[in-house]
């Protein structure tokens, strides 16, 4: 199940099927190794892509629109907003990678060093995003374009733990 555009405040669900859809009028396709952003803001995994890949695309979908909120997602993975740390928890979880929820600060030692080939995790005890398969998945984004998906690849600066899940 897909999060789309809110109508009065909370985010409706939308089916895969409707992000597809979406995508067919579009014209856009999932490249190989490349997620596609649809224009409500929700990712389209590349047709080649892990299953885990899948699974963190469909996840992250499912929160894409909600609000962001200092903590959320940290109390238990189903929330009705979260933060940065809870935003990547959920969609790790989600994808069988995570078991309790991790902060920020946790995630600059999580996983192994360096980037990824589908999967990178930028952390510091501050802040965290990822790359998911050349999208970025950030709460940054959420308030800029209303989703936490982006085509957003700006200099990630100093300061930033590089991380990957194992594999990916």
């Amino acid at each position: 199940m897909s999060v789309g555009p809110s109508s009065g405040g909370l985010a409706q669900p939308v089916s895969e099927a409707e992000v597809r859809k979406e995508l067919s009028a579009s014209g856009m396709s999932a490249n190989s190794g490349q997620a596609m952003l649809t224009p409500n803001g929700l990712a389209i995994a590349p047709v080649d892509a892990p299953a885990v890949v899948q699974q963190i695309i469909a996840a992250g979908n499912e929160i894409a629109h909600l609000p962001y909120r200092f903590g959320g997602g940290h109390g238990t993975f189903e929330d009705s907003a979260y933060d940065c740390s809870g935003s990547l928890s959920f969609v790790f979880a989600a994808a069988g990678l995570l078991g309790t929820t991790m902060t920020s600060g946790d995630l600059e030692s999580w996983g192994k060093a360096g980037r990824g080939k589908w999967i990178t995790v930028f952390a510091n005890a501050g802040h965290t995003f990822m790359y998911v398969a050349g999208l970025r998945f950030d709460t940054v984004a959420l308030a800029e374009t209303g989703t936490r998906w982006s085509n957003r690849s700006a200099t990630e600066g100093g300061g930033f733990a590089v991380r990957h899940p194992p594999g990916l």
